[in-house]
């Protein structure tokens, strides 16, 4: 692990940015390089993950049927979209996205917080609702009674979802 302290941070502009780079062998995917930049100063966050190989657009498509299938590994590059069709949501890359390596249900997680945030801070009600309604829908997911398509597209084929149940297609 390379870690270098006290850069500029392209936020503040303080000498506050640590950067850190790692390399991680990661099962059926190969040789990765897991990057971050965390200011100690404005708390600015990025990460993002490489893979070795170069590899071309690709799109995954896995459906959560049972419980077990939380623990599947993802692979998020900073330039992967994740989507959640029947639930009409979707994180797109954009300045802030990050990559980043967890599990399905670390995905399903960092949705849920988004929703979370909308359900306790919007003023409109119906937004409120609907918030409180696909909650539900999660909570029925992670117990394994609801299945649930999980799309990441990838243009630069450094994501994946590591399950021999993945449907993979060129993008």
């Amino acid at each position: 692990m390379e870690v270098i302290e006290r850069q500029e941070c392209p936020v503040c502009r303080k000498k506050a940015m640590q950067l850190i780079q790692e390399e991680k062998e990661v099962p059926h995917f190969g040789k990765c390089y897991l990057m971050s930049m965390n200011c100690t100063e404005c708390l600015y966050h990025s990460s993002d993950i490489e893979v070795e190989k170069k590899d071309n657009p690709k799109k995954y498509e896995f459906t959560i049927t049972k419980k077990e299938d939380l623990n599947v590994r993802v692979i998020k590059s900073g330039t992967a979209t994740v989507k959640i069709p029947q639930l009409r949501i979707s994180v797109t890359p954009g300045v802030s996205s990050i990559g980043y390596i967890s599990n399905i249900e670390g995905v399903l997680r960092r949705f849920k917080k988004i929703v979370e945030d909308q359900r306790d801070t919007a003023e409109d009600l119906d937004i409120k609702k609907t918030a409180k309604n696909l909650l539900k829908k999660f909570w029925k997911v992670e117990c394994g009674e609801l299945p649930l398509k999980i799309i990441i597209e990838d243009p630069s084929g450094n994501s994946a979802i590591v399950s021999n149940k993945s449907v993979i297609s060129k993008k």
